[in-house]
């Protein structure tokens, strides 16, 4: 056992990758996901949906942290935040 790898006794950190799925006919437009997530990762797109609002659109995914905040603050349920954990593997 090399004890670098393993500092107290922990597994090695795991990588948080996933992806955020937007129903966009469920969006009203409201933009709470856009203003209160934390990296800036949702702008409010250019596009229509069904209903005639702006829904909101993924920039740049790997600025996520994948934390669901976009997803508990949605009130239509327009957002669905999938993870997934990498483990990382490093010699």
């Amino acid at each position: 056992m090399k004890y670098w790898e393993r500092p107290f006794g922990q597994e090695k950190p795991k990588v948080v990758q996933g992806e955020i799925f937007i129903i966009s006919d469920r969006c009203k437009g409201c933009s709470f996901c856009v203003e209160f997530c934390p990296n800036g990762v949702l702008v409010i797109s250019d596009e229509f949906n069904s209903k005639g609002f702006h829904p909101p659109m993924v920039t740049d995914l790997n600025k996520c942290t994948f934390d669901g905040l976009c997803e508990s603050i949605c009130p239509d349920c327009a957002i669905v935040v999938v993870r997934k954990e990498v483990k990382i593997d490093k010699k």
